[in-house]
C-alpha cells in the first residue's frame, strides 16, 4: 500500500456541526501535516477548504498549526473549531452549506473528471463539484491503491 493516502471523505459531509466538507478539510490537513496526503492534493486549497475556513472565520494557519501540533480526531477538531470560530450559527451553517452544494466546477474541470472516469459529458452527467469531486477522488484511489 502507498505512504500517501487519497482523501476519502466527500465534501458533501458534514460533522455534529453541520458544517459540509469540514470532515474532508480535517482529514487533508492531518494527511499533510504527517507527509501522507497524496500528490495532487493541497491540504487547505482555494476551493471548498477556503470557502469554509472564511464562512465559520477560521484563520487557515491556524487550522495546520492546531492539527499538526495536537494530530486531533475529529471530534477534537470540532471542539477547536467552536472555540475558534468567529461565525458559527446556524444562519451561516446553512449559508456555507448552500454554497457548497450549489458550486459547479468550470467547463475545462467537469470534462477532465468525466473524461478520465470514462462518463460521457451529457446531460445525465454531474454539474455540481461536490459529486464530481468524489468521481475524482474514487478514480485516484483506484489507480494509486487497486490497479
Amino acid at each position: 500500500m502507498s505512504d500517501t493516502y487519497v482523501p476519502m471523505i466527500s465534501s458533501g459531509t458534514a460533522g455534529p456541526l453541520g458544517v459540509l466538507h469540514l470532515p474532508r478539510m480535517w482529514q487533508k490537513v492531518s494527511l499533510e501535516s504527517q507527509g501522507k496526503l497524496a500528490a495532487g492534493y493541497p491540504g487547505i486549497g482555494r476551493g471548498y477548504d477556503a470557502m469554509t475556513c472564511a464562512a465559520l472565520g477560521l484563520n487557515e494557519q491556524a487550522v495546520k498549526d492546531f492539527i499538526k501540533t495536537n494530530k486531533p480526531t475529529y471530534p477534537q477538531f470540532e471542539a477547536w473549531v467552536k472555540k475558534n470560530a468567529k461565525t458559527l450559527d446556524r444562519q451561516s451553517i446553512e449559508k456555507h452549506n448552500a454554497a457548497v452544494r450549489g458550486y459547479n466546477h468550470e467547463d475545462e474541470t467537469r470534462k477532465g473528471i468525466l473524461n478520465a472516469c470514462g462518463i460521457a459529458d451529457d446531460a445525465s452527467a454531474f454539474k455540481d463539484a461536490v459529486n464530481l469531486n468524489n468521481l475524482d477522488d474514487w478514480h485516484e484511489f483506484h489507480q494509486a491503491v487497486l490497479k
